[in-house]
């Protein structure tokens, strides 16, 4: 990421507990001090915002900071959705609201989260070896009004960045403390509805904050069967001093349940229900849905100087999740039905430690920095057919325990005015334990891997920067898959995955702000990984592949036209392909290629404020040989307010402007609807995006 001067540091957010505080204090007196003969502070830095204006700053042409105002500025249907202004990146959603998104990002359909690692306050939300697939990131607990910035990398080049971020890393940050008080009531169609209730009293002798926000969620959304999902959402939060020297502990509850629509075949819809056929917001089994919680207490202790700093995060958080999905309907079993159930109970622990200084070289400013990264995972999960939820038998059963540890060093040296260097290396150990109920797929694995990067950055020159970026990275794999010797299902032997599979990445950019009020950031890339991650409809999860490559380039603008209006404007493509030759072809299903997004951004036109996004992802392969392929997706949405005074305002936001009836998703394989052959039909499966619906809302501070 791009250097922030050291006591401006914004810092990686971990708990203070006894363990972490040891732990830190060993690591950081084994930390190289600064030259204590000639003190290197570092160029003071300005970060302004905005996603591409960081020249001088960045390591990359795909690295950004989204500032809180560009955040407050999105029209979002859901949560997760706050993650789409990093550019390039498509979040959606396959099934119930409760549901992890599906996200898309350069070449990929990451499914629920593979491959893009996301953190929220230091937390990393990706769940390992889910019952579900790989990297299950749930972000319905996310409340965007506590979001104060949101910072992306793209490609495996950081050294701080682990496990699932060879495509990208997103990490949100909340607020220690908020201006004033929040008070929301929002209601819209499809029985949306929300209350939410923030502020930050000071406590004490004024040294403290205590922040808290309680939100209540409702939500039917267009489907004949309404979602029903509801959720319940708190936060509270006691700090003291501010992102280069203080504390804080913050702990965090969520619960929801829903229901499901998950998607339908294509020869399944029609006018004439009475022929059995169904309209796109219909569904088939009127049982699906799940319900999940997530608790979590975390902390962050944070030490600046003009020359160095000290970050410590720790965090212990439980998710459960019940999920009942059912992909092929009468397949499998042509009486009960396909339905299968998919819990998972897990808690996860980590701790992370970073510490950087000044120092100098042959005379050369440089800033280094050094980190661990330590992560304890204890899994229950399992897979069971059922029918309308009741569970008719079980296909596995496991306990897991997946440990890691991640050490990371990186340098940065500016050799001369118009070029310097950001070099890095990564070492991650693995554990992985299984004890299932087949005993043929219990065992133990344990998996190293060592990742350096490499970034040369020339210029600047006329407000212009160039970027080299080279760097490997990695994804680990489900761990039942790296000691499976039987297929639960059939009884028959099945090939052991790879635990940490290896991503290289080569890229080109380039970074301007030549012309007044637009800064541009255009790159090149390939990404080569050494086992793709595929999803399996009628599984319900993913498996690892062939090695994959992916080639393509990515286009950001950012335009302040005036002080009324800004514009965002973003186009990538990519094209991602098998690197084994295999006879069913070489494409990879559901890679996403074009991707294109046009943001206009209004305020500050006396009371009027307003916004409108339109979104493009364009047509995927949905088989390797590439015979079959979706149809584009295109949505239009807009919001407009106005503000009464500086403490109270209204919102109308609109979602799907154009009523387009377009996929969120779409997936090739075989089902079998009632009174179809035993052997089922292949057949296009997509689940829709949003009927056009609108929200107003009103906002009061206090």
């Amino acid at each position: 990421m791009w250097r922030t001067p050291l006591k401006n540091r914004p810092t990686v957010r971990f708990a203070p507990s006894l363990l972490a505080l040891s732990i830190a204090a060993a690591f950081i007196s084994f930390a190289p001090s600064a030259n204590a003969g000639g003190e290197q502070q570092l160029q003071k830095v300005i970060v302004n915002g905005t996603a591409t204006g960081l020249i001088g700053e960045a390591d990359s042409a795909n690295v950004g900071t989204i500032s809180q105002k560009q955040l407050e500025a999105r029209t979002a249907y859901r949560p997760g959705e706050l993650l789409e202004a990093t550019p390039g990146l498509v979040v959606s959603q396959h099934s119930g609201e409760g549901k992890a998104n599906q996200f898309y990002l350069r070449g990929f359909n990451l499914d629920h989260g593979t491959d893009l690692r996301t953190t929220v306050d230091g937390m990393l939300i990706n769940q390992r070896s889910h019952g579900h697939g790989q990297g299950w990131t749930d972000l319905n607990f996310l409340i965007p009004e506590l979001a104060t910035s949101l910072q992306y990398k793209k490609g495996p080049y950081y050294a701080s960045e682990g496990d699932f971020s060879s495509a990208g890393a997103v990490e949100i940050n909340y607020a220690d403390a908020l201006p004033a008080g929040i008070a929301n009531v929002s209601v819209g169609q499809n029985g949306y509805r929300r209350l939410l209730l923030a502020d930050s009293p000071t406590l004490g002798n004024g040294n403290g904050k205590l922040l808290y926000a309680l939100e209540s969620m409702h939500n039917d959304g267009p489907f004949t069967r309404p979602d029903d999902y509801s959720k319940l959402n708190g936060m509270l939060r006691y700090s003291e001093g501010d992102r280069a020297n203080g504390w804080n502990v913050t702990g965090m509850a969520y619960q929801a349940k829903w229901n499901a629509t998950d998607q339908i075949p294509l020869r399944a819809l029609g006018d004439d229900k009475k022929a059995g056929q169904l309209g796109r917001f219909d569904l088939i089994d009127p049982t699906d849905g799940g319900e999940s919680h997530r608790y979590s207490l975390s902390g962050a202790w944070r030490s600046s100087t003009a020359t160095s700093s000290t970050e410590v995060n720790a965090y212990v958080a439980h998710w459960k999740l019940d999920l009942y999905s059912n992909f092929t309907y009468f397949l499998d079993n042509p009486v009960d039905g396909d339905q299968f159930n998919q819990p998972d109970r897990r808690t996860m622990t980590g701790l992370n430690v970073r510490h950087a200084w000044a120092d100098e070289l042959f005379g050369q400013a440089v800033e280094n920095q050094v980190g661990v990264q330590l992560q304890n995972d204890n899994i229950f999960n399992a897979l069971r057919s059922t029918k309308a939820r009741q569970v008719l038998s079980t296909t596995r059963e496991d306990h897991i325990v997946e440990r890691s540890v991640g050490l990371w060093f990186d340098s940065a040296v500016r050799w001369t005015p118009h070029f310097r260097t950001v070099a890095g290396l990564r070492a991650d150990s693995y554990q992985f334990d299984v004890g299932s109920d087949l005993a043929a797929n219990s065992g133990k694995r344990n998996a190293s891997i060592v990742s350096p990067k490499l970034n040369l950055i020339f210029g600047p020159w006329a407000k212009t920067e160039f970027y080299v970026n080279l760097g490997s990275g990695f994804h680990s794999n489900d761990a039942r898959g790296t000691v499976i010797k039987i297929d639960p299902k059939t009884g028959g032997p099945v090939d052991q995955v790879t635990p940490l599979a290896r991503a290289n990445g080569y890229e080109l950019g380039v970074r301007t702000s030549l012309l007044p009020g637009l800064q541009t950031s255009l790159s090149v890339y390939r990404l080569d990984i050494a086992s793709e991650l595929i999803f399996v409809g009628d599984a319900g999860t993913t498996e690892a592949g062939r090695p994959s490559r992916r080639d393509g380039f990515e286009l950001a603008n950012f335009y302040t036209l005036n002080d009324w209006l800004t514009v965002d404007a973003d186009l990538a493509f990519a094209r991602a392909a098998f690197r084994e030759h295999d006879p069913v072809g070489q494409r990879i299903p559901g890679a996403v290629e074009g991707v294109a997004s046009l943001a206009l951004a209004v305020d500050n036109l006396g009371p009027w404020f307003g916004a409108l996004q339109f979104r493009y992802f364009g047509p995927r392969p949905l088989l390797e040989d590439n015979s079959v392929r979706s149809n584009a997706t295109s949505t239009l949405n807009g919001r407009i307010g106005y503000k009464f005074s500086p403490k109270l305002r209204v919102e109308l936001e609109a979602f799907n402007l154009t009523n387009r009836q377009a996929s969120a998703i779409d997936y090739y394989y075989t089902s079998r609807l009632p009174g179809e052959p035993t052997a089922g039909v292949a057949d296009t499966h997509f689940h829709p995006i949003e009927s056009r619906s609108f929200r107003v809302s009103l906002n009061a501070s206090f």
